[in-house]
């Protein structure tokens, strides 16, 4: 560690803008809306469920929101497994919130926890406190889902991403999800999308009977795309799904069989969907980004990283049919980073972003951006997106990543590989410059 030299390095970083290319904020409602929307986000209980916490499942989400009680419930239950997940990187974000943001600086007690919780509560409505979080961060603009704009409340400082339907993710125990969801929005117009483990499926208004309804499904689904207020359409690619090419003849066999479908009916739904959906958008090729998370797949509360090399060979084939679409990956496994990297380096449409999920630890952080900074060209990578549900959180990966950050160019530096020029210009085209370029975001 050269801290002098990284210490520098972190105070140049902290005045380049940051574009966050990814995140779950609401329009109008940017912060906590208390304690728990800090102390319990999604990473977070993970922690300290593997902790022993009784509950794993994610509390309440939007459009709906927790309720007092359930809030208040949950936290009082997290309080004796806090001093075990002391040690995690996700705990070293909430206390970099609770002291850097509400000055707080104790522990989170059975005595105490109330207090905190009024404090946050009290500045949950407090539209100039969240942009000053902003401002505090450097962060110059984000992009959300387009369900959660709220009637366009704060579209100055707000770009959206289409989360709608997972043609390509799996959920647990079901079989036939690429159908469940063109269907489920069949003749709609885009709204939010179906949660990970969401129980019980509500019914849909329309059923798909046959490959003529399929093929209707989707024109409807791609027309519905408001390509006017989106940058992107954002979905997920699971491991256990192979996307293979599929006939029209395999296609209806599949569908005669969905009373009864199987794991290879679930790989013919998903691929005929996928690829009748990519190339229905190839006609809108300059006005969007097909983005995809990759290697996060589903157990009974959260996800857990797993990836298949056969997975990343059919997503280079699926991208390499498609020049015409930009395609963008979140990653959520750090040992999948040098192959995607290979990947970009030959598909000229194809970027990576940032860090996710299960990537979002400062050992896994230091080892992508080391291989990336290697591997591919500025242009061809966006440095940051926060994945955050509040301003709170987009507050303290950014703390994070730009620590991380200083750290890898201080040692690049070190060995000769860049001069502190360099570097600090590496930084802004991958923070500021390339999510511009790749992602039509407005500075």
């Amino acid at each position: 560690m050269h801290d002098n030299q990284t210490k520098q390095l972190y105070e140049a970083l902290a005045e380049i803008p940051i574009l966050d290319a990814h995140t779950h904020l609401v329009g109008g409602k940017l912060g906590a809306r208390g304690l728990h929307d800090i102390l319990l986000y999604h990473m977070a209980v993970s922690d300290l469920y593997a902790a022993g916490c009784p509950t794993g499942e994610r509390l309440t989400q939007y459009p709906n929101w927790p309720t007092t009680e359930e809030a208040h419930s949950r936290v009082r239950e997290a309080l004796p497994f806090l001093h075990h997940v002391q040690n995690t990187s996700t705990s070293w974000g909430i206390r970099m919130i609770l002291r850097d943001l509400y000055g707080w600086d104790q522990p989170i007690r059975e005595d105490s926890w109330k207090r905190l919780d009024a404090m946050i509560r009290e500045r949950a409505d407090d539209r100039v406190w969240h942009r000053e979080i902003l401002t505090r961060a450097n962060i110059r603009r984000s992009v959300t889902e387009f369900a959660r704009r709220e009637d366009d409340c704060d579209a100055d400082i707000l770009q959206y991403s289409l989360e709608w339907a997972f043609f390509t993710r799996c959920q647990w125990g079901e079989y036939d999800t690429a159908l469940y969801e063109l269907e489920r929005c069949w003749g709609k117009t885009p709204e939010n999308p179906t949660p990970i483990g969401m129980g019980p499926r509500p019914k849909t208004e329309r059923t798909i009977h046959s490959l003529e309804d399929v093929h209707v499904a989707v024109e409807s689904y791609v027309r519905s795309i408001p390509y006017d207020k989106i940058l992107s359409t954002a979905t997920h690619i699971s491991t256990d799904l192979d996307l293979e090419p599929v006939t029209d003849a395999q296609m209806r066999d599949a569908l005669n069989n969905r009373h009864n479908p199987t794991h290879r009916e679930r790989n013919i739904y998903a691929s005929y969907i996928n690829e009748l959906y990519l190339s229905a958008l190839e006609e809108y090729a300059d006005r969007i980004v097909f983005q995809f998370s990759l290697g996060a797949e589903p157990l009974p509360h959260e996800t857990v990283s797993r990836l298949s090399s056969t997975t990343i060979r059919q997503i280079g084939e699926m991208i390499a049919h498609h020049p015409r679409l930009r395609f963008q990956c979140f990653l959520a496994g750090g040992f999948a980073n040098q192959s995607l990297c290979t990947l970009c380096r030959e598909l000229p449409n194809f970027s990576l972003a940032g860090y996710w999920w299960h990537n979002f630890f400062p050992s896994t952080i230091a080892q992508i951006m080391r291989e990336r900074l290697d591997m591919l060209p500025s242009n061809r990578q966006i440095g940051f997106f926060s994945d955050a549900y509040c301003v709170e959180w987009a507050y303290a990966k950014t703390r994070i990543v730009r620590t991380l950050l200083a750290e890898v160019l201080a040692e690049k530096i070190q060995i000769g590989q860049y001069s502190i020029e360099d570097a600090k210009a590496i930084a802004y085209r991958i923070l500021f410059e390339a999510p511009q370029a790749l992602l039509g975001m407005v500075p």
